[in-house]
């Protein structure tokens, strides 16, 4: 891993993932379009909470969201995020075949850039990539990814990728919902849903090891948890911005991070 700019530790960044009724309609649900509240009335907070401790984001939104939401992206991209993909409706990336995915792919950047927007990063929902992955998303044009994994780097394919992993304890849904319970069984040896107390040694955790120990973290939040996490998220980004401050850690969208892993 090459040195962080200005000689710091370690690198974050700070995600959020999923936006508007996408995943509930992969899930077969039929929400009334273009009111959902992760939008009307989460989104707003999570805003006003980056805004209160000067912190930037990356936000993976599926592309359904073009359609349903332009003016929020637009909003979003306007207060200095990163507007990032997340599959066009929440698809399990890891059961796409290689057409589904180009095409995926293809229609997400489409829509995006009809809004005047440029998706440079990719979450695969599921948190895994194909075979085929590295290579649809060079042809594409996206510049990185940002899987389940361990070290950030570079995977050389048709194209350099940038390579940004999330670890699946520091998604702070992975602690609360049952579909992770086998997740949870493997990889810290309990089912149980440790809920909020969970999330924040996790996430906490993976601040304080970046700013410590060096390598890089992106630790993943969910604007729909909002409510539930409020003081909890207050404490993550006032720990990241104070790191930050002090010099110990690059708090950093994942397009700067990509893009100096990649220069």
């Amino acid at each position: 891993m090459k040195a962080w700019p200005d000689g710091r530790r370690g690198a974050l960044s700070v995600t959020f993932d999923n936006l508007g009724e996408a995943a509930e309609i992969q899930l077969g649900a039929d929400p009334d379009p273009g009111e959902h509240e992760s939008v009307t009335r989460s989104l707003p907070l999570v805003l006003e909470a980056l805004e209160r401790h000067g912190v930037t984001a990356t936000f993976f939104v599926e592309g359904l969201n073009a359609e349903r939401y332009p003016d929020v992206l637009r909003g979003i991209d306007g207060a200095g995020h990163e507007v990032a993909y997340h599959a066009w409706c929440h698809e399990q990336w890891g059961e796409l075949d290689p057409s589904e995915e180009s095409e995926n792919l293809r229609r997400g950047r489409e829509a995006m850039g009809r809004l005047g927007l440029e998706p440079r990063g990719f979450r695969p929902p599921g948190g895994e990539l194909s075979e085929h992955s590295l290579d649809l998303l060079a042809e594409t044009g996206f510049a990185y990814v940002s899987p389940a994994g361990e070290e950030a780097g570079e995977e050389a394919s048709a194209g350099t990728a940038a390579v940004l992993p999330f670890r699946w304890p520091e998604v702070d849904a992975f602690h609360v919902l049952p579909v992770f319970e086998d997740r949870r069984r493997e990889l810290l040896g309990d089912a149980e849903a440790g809920g909020l107390e969970a999330i924040r040694a996790h996430l906490l955790g993976a601040v304080r090891r970046a700013a410590e120990q060096g390598g890089y973290a992106a630790i993943v939040l969910h604007n729909g948890m909002i409510e539930t996490e409020d003081e909890l998220v207050d404490e993550l980004l006032a720990e990241a911005a104070d790191r930050a401050e002090e010099g110990e850690l690059w708090l950093a969208r994942c397009d700067q991070v990509a893009a100096w892993l990649s220069s």
